[in-house]
């Protein structure tokens, strides 16, 4: 699950669907991770808001940004992300990678409201956080089912 930044967005894609794959005890058959098409953020932890929002739907993470790697590309199944812009830059590294296998998509194009694009939150406020929570869990649910 990939974001520009890896701390807001993809970190909640990622804890959401963590736990539905939890929820369904299908952990030995997924490795989910996320990550950001840009350096900014390598080392931190993921958006305070964003940590807040997850802790009030029951969910934790420990996750720390990292950008996405060559061996990503050859090693998941499927790279989703969140927008046009990081689709582009996703498409453009995976030109360069030898054996990519990484099937590339938007997120929301799982999204039974059709809602494609899942908008950063970062400059705007709790609810939009909240937001980007429920997009995720639509299209996470979505996703899981297509594939499980």
């Amino acid at each position: 699950l990939v974001s520009v930044g890896n701390i807001c967005r993809s970190p909640i894609a990622e804890a959401v669907f963590r736990k539905l794959v939890t929820d369904e005890k299908l952990e030995n058959k997924w490795r989910t991770d996320s990550a950001a098409v840009s350096d900014w953020n390598v080392g931190r932890f993921p958006d305070s808001r964003a940590l807040s929002c997850l802790r009030n739907h029951g969910i934790e993470t420990t996750h720390k940004a990292r950008q996405i790697t060559k061996e990503d590309f050859q090693t998941f199944d499927h790279i989703l992300c969140m927008d046009e812009s990081n689709l582009r830059d996703l498409n453009r590294k995976s030109n360069q990678v030898k054996d990519c296998k990484a099937k590339i998509e938007l997120l929301g194009t799982y999204d039974p409201q059709k809602q494609l694009i899942i908008e950063d939150p970062y400059y705007g406020s709790e609810k939009d956080f909240e937001t980007v929570y429920e997009q995720c869990l639509r299209c996470c649910k979505a996703f899981l089912e297509k594939y499980h």
